[in-house]
């Protein structure tokens, strides 16, 4: 089945590198998929792999790229604080290289040093739990394609006074970057301790919700993606995902058929 997705970022970017950002495959292979042929931008076939996609234009990956990136391998993670999910900038540490023999939990082989694992969604530096690094296109596009519906959870503890009327502009009522959030299920825990479970996951989200009233973000904490949960996975360890909590994920996905 093809894969195909529009463009909602502010400024022209190249496919590779969106493509790579997006958790769909390396830029390498992103590359590789450019030169057979199997790229289009609105219908016509990518012959560049320079081209850069225009806000509001549609990617699409015919039948044979999504079948040569569905084979692959997926890591589960507990990413610590101080790990960048994506492609670092030179003073940062990406969270694949916590991929060693000595970090993993249960069975499976390490992968290769130089194995394309992109994340699969965003967890940001100063945010730890629960990240997926994976070079399989089918879990890819379960997780963050464009009609999946996988909520993720959150559980973040915050400074601030929490009002009701705060809880309901969080759960509904907020604007980034010009468009209408998707409504949040949000959940007073504790005094200073909030759920969050979201559908959609853009640029620092509960951050930025958090700062529009006025409530300052302590610490978050992912704890879940859709069926699969982090459990008791320690801090800073990883380990394979299960044939069964990967058909979990496609399955919950409504991309499947």
């Amino acid at each position: 089945m093809a894969f195909s997705r529009t463009y909602d970022g502010p400024e022209p970017v190249r496919i590779n590198k969106w493509l790579g950002q997006t958790g769909v495959c390396s830029r390498r292979e992103a590359d590789a998929l450019i030169a057979d042929g199997l790229v289009s931008v609105d219908g016509e076939v990518v012959a560049d792999a320079g081209r850069k996609l225009e806000p509001g234009q549609t990617l699409t990956l015919n039948d044979r790229a999504t079948a040569a990136l569905a084979e692959g391998v997926t890591i589960v993670m507990h990413k610590p604080l101080g790990f960048v999910s994506g492609q670092p900038e030179p003073d940062k540490i990406p969270a694949v290289r916590l991929i060693t023999e000595a970090n993993r939990i249960g069975e499976g082989a390490v992968p290769a040093e130089d194995a394309s694992l992109p994340p699969i969604g965003r967890l940001d530096e100063d945010s730890r739990g629960l990240l997926l690094l994976s070079s399989d296109g089918v879990v890819a596009k379960a997780v963050i394609g464009p009609q999946s519906d996988l909520d993720k959870e959150y559980l973040v503890r915050i400074a601030g006074d929490v009002t009701e009327n705060k809880l309901k502009l969080l759960r509904f009522g907020l604007m980034l970057d010009g468009r209408q959030l998707k409504a949040a299920r949000v959940s007073r825990m504790e005094s200073f301790r909030l759920k969050f479970i979201l559908r959609e996951g853009r640029n620092r989200q509960i951050r930025r919700m958090c700062e529009m009233v006025d409530l300052e973000v302590i610490d978050l904490i992912r704890v879940r993606i859709g069926p699969l949960k982090l459990d008791n996975l320690p801090e800073g360890r990883w380990r394979m995902l299960t044939p069964e909590e990967r058909a979990a994920l496609v399955d919950s996905s409504p991309q499947k058929n």
